[in-house]
């Protein structure tokens, strides 16, 4: 695992996810680090394909919060499989105070970076990890967790309170 910041004790831990196009292994080890970690809210970036994945991704003790993505194609049975947690994107949130912008293909991002409207920008789809300040806004692309194009499976946790994170990778 890859620390880029050193963590702080909090209440807020949250990890965000994208790309995970079924990949039920990889889905399964990140859930597991989120439960022995303690994180509050998943945030997945989309493309997570199957209605098939919500028993890996849903845990009574995580709050859990997606958007669709390029490859969601069964959006009604994803819908009803994870509970009405799944959004259209791009989707904007506020969460403990805290204002987040969310999509999957980063058409909006420039805007809603510029906006400087936003604590966190969350995107997906391009399998690469971004992690950068841009003003106010902490703008996170977690790269893709199934690991398909790019080799590496990763994930962020966040502490949304001090802005500190931890690239995961497995």
């Amino acid at each position: 695992m890859e620390s880029r910041m050193k963590m702080n004790q909090s209440n807020l831990l949250w990890m965000i996810i994208s790309d995970s196009h079924d990949n039920i292994s990889n889905a399964k080890k990140f859930m597991e680090i989120a439960r022995q970690r303690g994180v509050t809210h998943i945030y997945h970036l989309g493309d997570i394909v199957s209605p098939f994945m919500a028993p890996y991704f849903l845990a009574e003790e995580i709050k859990f919060f997606g958007i669709f993505g390029n490859n969601d194609g069964e959006k009604l049975f994803l819908m009803q499989k994870f509970q009405n947690t799944l959004h259209n994107q791009p989707y904007e949130k506020e969460e403990e105070g805290f204002r987040i912008f969310l999509m999957h293909e980063p058409y909006a991002l420039l805007p809603a970076i510029k906006s400087q409207l936003y604590d966190f920008v969350f995107y997906g789809h391009t399998h690469q990890l971004d992690i950068r300040t841009e003003g106010r806004t902490l703008v996170i692309n977690p790269g893709e967790s199934c690991g398909y194009l790019t080799g590496r499976a990763t994930a962020v946790i966040l502490r949304p309170e001090t802005r500190e994170y931890e690239v995961i990778e497995i």
